[in-house]
Protein backbone atom coordinates (compact mmCIF):
# COMPACT_ATOMS: atom_id res chain seq x y z
CA UNK A 1 0.00 0.00 0.00
CA UNK A 2 1.37 3.38 -1.01
CA UNK A 3 1.88 6.03 1.66
CA UNK A 4 2.17 9.82 1.46
CA UNK A 5 5.47 10.61 3.19
CA UNK A 6 7.36 13.80 4.00
CA UNK A 7 11.11 13.75 4.57
CA UNK A 8 12.55 16.64 6.61
CA UNK A 9 16.17 17.22 5.64
CA UNK A 10 17.56 16.48 2.19
CA UNK A 11 21.16 15.77 3.13
CA UNK A 12 22.63 12.33 2.67
CA UNK A 13 20.19 10.40 4.89
CA UNK A 14 17.11 12.33 3.77
CA UNK A 15 17.86 12.26 0.04
CA UNK A 16 18.58 8.53 0.07
CA UNK A 17 15.48 7.81 2.18
CA UNK A 18 13.29 9.93 -0.11
CA UNK A 19 14.65 8.36 -3.29
CA UNK A 20 14.30 4.79 -2.01
CA UNK A 21 10.78 5.25 -0.63
CA UNK A 22 9.64 6.94 -3.86
CA UNK A 23 11.27 4.15 -5.89
CA UNK A 24 9.21 1.64 -3.87
CA UNK A 25 6.00 3.41 -4.94
CA UNK A 26 5.34 5.86 -2.12
CA UNK A 27 4.50 9.51 -2.77
CA UNK A 28 7.33 11.45 -1.13
CA UNK A 29 7.75 15.16 -0.45
CA UNK A 30 11.22 16.24 0.60
CA UNK A 31 11.50 19.34 2.78
CA UNK A 32 14.63 21.42 3.25
CA UNK A 33 15.55 24.99 4.09
CA UNK A 34 18.19 24.98 1.36
CA UNK A 35 16.50 25.98 -1.91
CA UNK A 36 19.38 24.45 -3.91
CA UNK A 37 18.64 20.97 -2.53
CA UNK A 38 14.94 21.45 -3.21
CA UNK A 39 15.68 22.69 -6.73
CA UNK A 40 17.94 19.70 -7.41
CA UNK A 41 15.26 17.18 -6.40
CA UNK A 42 12.54 19.05 -8.27
CA UNK A 43 14.65 18.99 -11.43
CA UNK A 44 15.22 15.24 -11.04
CA UNK A 45 18.87 15.47 -10.02
CA UNK A 46 20.55 14.43 -6.80
CA UNK A 47 21.69 16.88 -4.12
CA UNK A 48 24.23 14.29 -2.84
CA UNK A 49 26.92 11.97 -4.16
CA UNK A 50 25.90 8.31 -3.90
CA UNK A 51 26.13 5.66 -6.62
CA UNK A 52 22.77 4.93 -8.26
CA UNK A 53 20.79 7.56 -6.35
CA UNK A 54 20.60 9.91 -9.34
CA UNK A 55 18.77 7.29 -11.39
CA UNK A 56 16.29 6.60 -8.57
CA UNK A 57 15.56 10.31 -8.17
CA UNK A 58 15.15 10.90 -11.92
CA UNK A 59 12.87 7.87 -12.31
CA UNK A 60 10.74 8.86 -9.28
CA UNK A 61 10.38 12.44 -10.51
CA UNK A 62 9.28 11.23 -13.95
CA UNK A 63 6.70 9.00 -12.23
CA UNK A 64 5.51 12.01 -10.15
CA UNK A 65 6.23 10.17 -6.89
CA UNK A 66 8.97 12.51 -5.65
CA UNK A 67 8.70 16.24 -5.00
CA UNK A 68 10.56 18.76 -2.86
CA UNK A 69 9.67 22.02 -1.17
CA UNK A 70 10.77 24.55 1.42
CA UNK A 71 7.14 24.70 2.67
CA UNK A 72 6.98 22.41 5.71
CA UNK A 73 3.30 23.14 6.32
CA UNK A 74 2.23 22.03 2.85
CA UNK A 75 4.32 18.87 3.21
CA UNK A 76 2.80 17.86 6.56
CA UNK A 77 -0.75 18.60 5.43
CA UNK A 78 -0.28 16.46 2.31
CA UNK A 79 1.26 13.46 4.06
CA UNK A 80 0.54 10.88 6.76
CA UNK A 81 4.12 10.22 7.89
CA UNK A 82 7.07 12.56 8.46
CA UNK A 83 10.65 11.31 8.69
CA UNK A 84 13.11 13.54 10.58
CA UNK A 85 16.38 13.28 8.65
CA UNK A 86 17.97 16.51 9.82
CA UNK A 87 21.67 16.82 10.49
CA UNK A 88 23.05 15.94 13.91
CA UNK A 89 26.77 16.65 13.44
CA UNK A 90 29.40 15.89 16.04
CA UNK A 91 30.53 18.78 18.19
CA UNK A 92 34.20 19.38 19.01
CA UNK A 93 33.75 17.51 22.29
CA UNK A 94 32.38 14.45 20.44
CA UNK A 95 28.75 14.93 21.49
CA UNK A 96 25.95 15.15 18.93
CA UNK A 97 24.44 18.51 18.06
CA UNK A 98 20.70 17.88 18.32
CA UNK A 99 19.90 21.55 17.76
CA UNK A 100 18.03 20.97 14.49
CA UNK A 101 15.64 18.35 15.89
CA UNK A 102 13.46 20.53 18.13
CA UNK A 103 12.80 23.37 15.63
CA UNK A 104 11.66 20.88 12.99
CA UNK A 105 9.39 19.15 15.53
CA UNK A 106 7.89 22.53 16.43
CA UNK A 107 7.26 23.27 12.72
CA UNK A 108 5.52 19.92 12.32
CA UNK A 109 3.57 20.43 15.57
CA UNK A 110 2.34 23.85 14.45
CA UNK A 111 0.83 22.24 11.36
CA UNK A 112 -0.64 19.31 13.30
CA UNK A 113 -2.90 21.83 15.08
CA UNK A 114 -4.78 22.16 11.79
CA UNK A 115 -4.78 18.47 10.94
CA UNK A 116 -7.56 16.17 12.16
CA UNK A 117 -6.03 12.90 10.96
CA UNK A 118 -3.31 10.89 12.71
CA UNK A 119 0.25 11.77 11.68
CA UNK A 120 3.25 9.54 12.38
CA UNK A 121 6.64 11.15 13.08
CA UNK A 122 9.71 8.94 12.64
CA UNK A 123 13.24 9.85 13.73
CA UNK A 124 15.75 8.82 11.03
CA UNK A 125 18.59 11.05 12.26
CA UNK A 126 21.41 9.86 14.48
CA UNK A 127 20.22 10.71 17.98
CA UNK A 128 20.96 9.77 21.56
CA UNK A 129 18.72 7.53 23.69
CA UNK A 130 15.97 9.65 25.22
CA UNK A 131 15.79 12.14 22.33
CA UNK A 132 12.24 11.11 21.45
CA UNK A 133 11.10 11.22 25.08
CA UNK A 134 12.82 14.46 26.08
CA UNK A 135 12.95 16.54 22.87
CA UNK A 136 10.73 15.21 20.06
CA UNK A 137 7.51 14.37 21.92
CA UNK A 138 7.49 17.49 24.14
CA UNK A 139 8.13 19.79 21.16
CA UNK A 140 5.41 18.13 19.05
CA UNK A 141 2.89 18.15 21.92
CA UNK A 142 3.56 21.75 22.94
CA UNK A 143 3.40 23.10 19.39
CA UNK A 144 0.35 21.07 18.35
CA UNK A 145 -1.67 21.12 21.56
CA UNK A 146 -2.18 17.38 21.01
CA UNK A 147 -0.91 14.37 22.94
CA UNK A 148 1.17 11.41 21.79
CA UNK A 149 -1.00 8.60 20.45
Amino acid sequence: MSQAISIFGLGYVGAVTAACLAHKGHHVTGVDLNPLKVQALESGTTPIVEPGIGELIAESRRACRLHATTDSAAAVLATDVSFLCVGTPSLRNGKLDLGHIEPVCRQIGDVLKKKSSFHLVVIRSTVLPGTAEFIVVPALEEASGKRLG
